[in-house]
């Protein structure tokens, strides 16, 4: 299997690849399950790689990814990922990702690569309002507000970021 990411023009066949398009591994121009990503206004694309616990930045025509959070194997410490999902990147180049193992939405800034922070979450999987189940997608809306899907608690919650 090829593990990669696409980009399609609307009514064309042919596509651009965007990311990975190598056999899975870890490698910095592979991906082990892609499942979310995020396309910024500079046209580079973030894809939350599940398997190598990590997410990586794909300028526009990059043959490596950047690693941007994680990778540095599974873990709970503020320097790892446990199956990252949802990811949403803000106009200051703020990462936000759900960490779907750790039950927690960590975030990065611009200029700290090494260590990411707890934004909400991480007190164990739980249904409590402070915990995830698993959470799998985040957005935000126009007034800040973060919101989280947290899967195995069948519910939406909403977060204020002020």
């Amino acid at each position: 299997e090829i593990h990669e990411v696409r980009r399609y023009q609307f009514g064309e066949k042919n596509y651009t690849l965007v990311a990975g398009g190598h056999e899975q591994s870890d490698g910095l121009n592979q991906l082990n399950f892609p499942t979310y990503l995020f396309a910024d206004r500079d046209h580079s694309v973030y894809v939350s790689d599940w398997n190598n616990h990590r997410v990586t930045k794909w300028v526009e025509v990059a043959k490596e990814g950047i690693v941007v959070s994680g990778g540095q194997g599974q873990g709970s410490a503020l320097t790892q990922l446990s199956h990252p999902s949802g990811l949403f990147v803000d106009t200051l180049g703020t990462l936000y990702v759900a960490d779907s193992y750790n039950h927690r939405v960590m975030r990065w800034t611009q200029g700290d690569k090494k260590q990411g922070a707890v934004v909400v979450g991480g007190n164990g999987r739980g249904e409590e309002a402070n915990q995830f189940n698993y959470l799998r997608d985040l957005s935000f809306d126009r007034q800040g507000n973060l919101y989280v899907v947290d899967y195995w608690n069948h519910r939406v919650q909403r977060f204020s970021m002020e």
